[in-house]
């Protein structure tokens, strides 16, 4: 008896030797399905062919579950050539069974010349929402599982379906990493490029993105994790601070970029006072003396070296925001960046005041070190919107630069002591209960280069971070479960 069907989205190619044409042909495999959005002659005859508009449509979903009669399906959702043998195959359907896993993915090789690397892959988590994870290119689905969660779902999603399908699985059963390499497929770079790291917030992705928005805010609301409550606004805005606003910028070893960073700043026109307070991580570059120099010849440059040994950016933040200089609000500039002409801080101060908001955030403009913009151009992320942004918060990477907050408010919760997703972490507990206000146009200059943070990283890394961001999801996620019980019946 057949326990496993597999569904080909898209043109796949075969080589002559290939593992998965035997594999197919085992008995344990039962039908196999190409699909397509158009006829093609490069189909075997014993396989059948699907027609479908989108390969991650709620209309191809229906057609694979339509079709499957075996306990369990594989997908193939990426064209890239896939090797797969009966032994791996195997061993997929006895650990799925094991488990009672909903649906079961698995590391693994990256083949080139002969040569194999291992790709290796992160676990699942409640909190892992975002559309983009990355479940590799094989996944071995429940089909009994699948079933029951998809005919209850009403939407008819052109881009989302397969997301839809995986968020409704993920509250009925687990969705398991099985941490071995079951497959192989061609060779792709392991590096992370802008193109792809900023890929959703380009203009052209906007309809696939409003789709998966839809779909994720939807299951918040199966989970009881949907904000609907009218954010907090800060009626009035204390009176006691000395200055008005502090621009933070937290630095170790940055001595070819905090020069223009600090004249960037010092360079605004304001109506109100302000500073800039330098956390200096111990910098052994000659970024300390840089700065140093500098605060000679502008009282309001302040320079803090802390006296912990063991901070990451996030602590660096937790000790700018608390200092006794620290102005009524702080705003952020990372040290290889600069703003993008004078009025950048008035604009900020200003939104903070019209909205009554605990927390602004820009747009920004990707530039190369020599200011000359490169693609996507304009991040304005504005798939935060007043009425959802709080919940969509929850799904994507980012939210914008500069990012400004209140500082009592801040204060209040303090920054995990991280070099990596601590902004991300504050937006989330912010966004829970207060107003954030938005700023589409650009007003921040973000420079790529090969020093950035988030430039170039290799899979390893990019595994260490997507993991980390998907663990402050679960933890707001839980939260806000928790705070829609504690506020029954306050949040409409």
């Amino acid at each position: 008896m057949p326990e496993v069907s597999f569904y080909l989205v898209g043109k796949t190619i075969f080589s002559p030797d290939s593992q998965l044409l035997s594999t197919l042909s085992d008995s344990l495999v039962g039908d196999v399905f190409f699909m397509t959005n158009n006829k093609t002659s490069d189909i075997p005859a014993k396989h059948k062919h699907i027609q479908i508009d989108h390969p991650e449509s709620s209309k191809t979903i229906r057609d694979i579950l339509e079709n499957c009669e075996t306990p369990y399906f594989v997908l193939i959702k990426n064209a890239a050539p896939v090797n797969i043998s009966t032994n791996s195959l195997m061993r997929m359907l006895s650990v799925a069974g094991d488990t009672n896993c909903g649906i079961l993915y698995s590391d693994f090789y990256e083949s080139e010349c002969s040569a194999q690397t291992l790709h290796s892959l992160i676990n699942y988590q409640q909190g892992s929402i975002r559309d983009d994870f990355d479940f590799g290119n094989v996944l071995l689905f429940n089909t009994a599982i699948a079933n029951r969660v998809f005919q209850n779902a009403d939407a008819n999603y052109k881009f989302a379906g397969l997301y839809d399908l995986r968020l409704r699985i993920s509250e009925l059963a687990d969705i398991f990493h099985l941490n071995e390499p079951c497959y192989s497929i061609e060779n792709s770079s392991n590096a992370i490029s802008d193109s792809i790291m900023f890929s959703y917030v380009d203009p052209k992705n906007r309809e696939v993105q409003i789709e998966m928005e839809q779909a994720a805010t939807t299951y918040l609301g199966r989970v009881g994790a949907l904000i609907t409550k009218p954010p907090k606004e800060i009626e009035e805005f204390d009176k006691s601070f000395a200055t008005e606003v502090s621009v933070i910028i937290p630095v170790k070893n940055r001595i070819n970029t905090i020069k223009d960073a600090i004249l960037s700043v010092c360079s605004q026109i304001t109506n109100f006072p302000f500073n800039l307070i330098v956390i200096d991580n111990h910098s052994t570059d000659g970024t300390t003396e840089c700065v140093s120099d500098l605060a000679k010849l502008d009282s309001r440059i302040i320079l803090i070296t802390p006296t912990e040994n063991d901070l990451g950016i996030g602590g660096c933040w937790n000790v700018g925001i608390n200092s006794s200089q620290a102005g009524k609000f702080v705003v952020q500039l990372d040290s290889d960046d600069i703003y993008k002409d004078k009025n950048t801080l008035q604009c900020v101060r200003d939104t903070f005041y019209k909205y009554k908001a605990a927390m602004v955030i820009g747009s920004y403009k990707l530039t190369d070190f020599q200011l000359n913009e490169i693609p996507p151009g304009i991040i304005d992320h504005k798939e935060w919107t007043d009425t959802n942004g709080m919940n969509n918060a929850l799904r994507i990477n980012g939210l914008g630069a500069p990012r400004a907050f209140y500082t009592p408010v801040v204060r209040k919760f303090g920054f995990p002591n991280t070099s990596y997703g601590e902004d991300y972490s504050m937006v989330l507990r912010i966004s829970r209960e207060y107003k954030i206000a938005r700023i589409y146009e650009p007003i921040y200059i973000c420079r790529r280069w090969e020093g950035n943070s988030d430039s170039g990283i290799g899979l390893e890394k990019q595994n260490k971070n997507n993991f980390y961001k998907d663990s402050l999801r679960t933890i707001e996620l839980l939260a806000r479960i928790n705070f829609n019980k504690t506020h029954k019946g306050e949040n409409k």
